[in-house]
């Protein structure tokens, strides 16, 4: 296995100190078998909130790689756009990575971060942290038994709230080079979660509109896509960003041979529905997530995603969300894309 480090504490960076690099930082200082070495951001006025973390604070890559800090792993939670180029750059200095969704915005990117892992004996973790969700692993553990026999539809509903208190100001929300689109940036984690549990999709048709975003993005705000699943099966995916004010749902519902089941909620993380032949129900499912670091629910997953990297470098575990697999997130979004041309 590529890397391995012992029992030592896994010395972790983190690139970029928005609103989720920030979860990484807080996910690795409450991690025992962490440790946080460097933040880097290049907006300086980051600094006071950086130093709550009471390490290093740079305000580019090439200062901290020039720096000669020992670390292990960088998190890469900057603008999408550049998580390939940054990805690549430190694969090439010597870390394993954790790439934020999406992992690339083009598979070609994608490959190009793979080859450089593989060039230089290094991991790549993706973060897909929505798999974590009590409802998520009882719904796979379902898939894996095969206990709702064949799949006839599935019908995924994603409603939020995107207005202009997101989208204007100094931002590189809304825009093409950086964003890359609503299915990238608000949604690729449904896109991941209809893929690991039916598996790859075609004959994709799509409606794309932009209701209420006008100046201020690049591409839809909502849209309509059908597909099937190439496993059997027909799937659906709405989405909007339009809701007004705040977000309203992401629910999935599942109509299978032997069973119905709906999982809701905002971040699709709730049992809402479940009657399936033979099956009794444990109640505890939708429990949720442990508080960890000031974050509850679905909020708290990123928890796996920096557990996962510390238990795979010290040989514990295998990679649970690969690369590979974010990979083919990305070309099914490509694919879907693809249409509006």
């Amino acid at each position: 296995m590529a890397g391995l480090i012992g029992d030592r504490k896994i010395r972790f960076v983190v690139l970029g100190l928005g609103h989720i690099g920030t979860r990484h930082a807080d996910m690795i200082a409450a991690n025992s078998g962490c440790e946080l070495v460097a933040v880097i951001d290049c907006d300086s006025s980051l600094l006071p909130k950086a130093a709550g973390y009471t390490v290093p604070f740079f305000t580019s890559l090439e200062e901290f790689l020039l720096s000669g800090t020992l670390a292990d792993v960088v998190c890469i939670a900057t603008p999408n756009g550049l998580h390939a180029t940054q990805a690549i750059r430190c694969l090439d200095a010597g870390f394993h990575v954790v790439i934020e969704k999406p992992m690339a915005l083009t598979t070609s990117d994608c490959r190009a971060i793979l080859d450089c892992a593989n060039a230089n004996n290094k991991h790549v973790f993706g973060v897909m942290q929505n798999r974590y969700s009590p409802a998520m692993q009882w719904l796979k553990g379902l898939m894996h038994e095969g206990r709702l026999g064949d799949i006839y539809m599935v019908d995924v509903h994603c409603y939020w709230n995107r207005d202009e208190r997101y989208y204007t100001g100094n931002t590189w929300h809304g825009t093409t080079a950086l964003d890359g689109g609503t299915l990238f940036t608000q949604f690729s984690h449904y896109v991941d979660l209809l893929y690991w549990l039916f598996g790859d999709v075609d004959n994709i048709s799509a409606r794309f509109a932009n209701n209420n975003h006008a100046g201020m993005i690049d591409f839809e705000d909502s849209a309509s896509v059908s597909f099937n699943f190439i496993a059997g099966g027909m799937g659906s995916l709405s989405y909007s960003t339009s809701v007004w004010d705040k977000n309203m749902e992401s629910t999935m519902v599942i109509v299978a041979q032997h069973g119905t089941v709906k999982i809701g909620g905002q971040y699709m993380d709730k049992l809402e529905y479940c009657h399936i032949k033979g099956y009794e129900l444990n109640e505890s499912i939708s429990s949720p997530v442990e508080q960890v670091a000031g974050y509850t629910g679905a909020r708290a997953n990123h928890h796996f995603v920096i557990q996962n990297v510390v238990d795979v470098l010290q040989g514990r575990s295998e990679i649970t969300t690969n690369a590979r697999e974010g990979t083919k997130v990305v070309d099914i979004i490509e694919r879907i894309y693809a249409l509006k041309n």
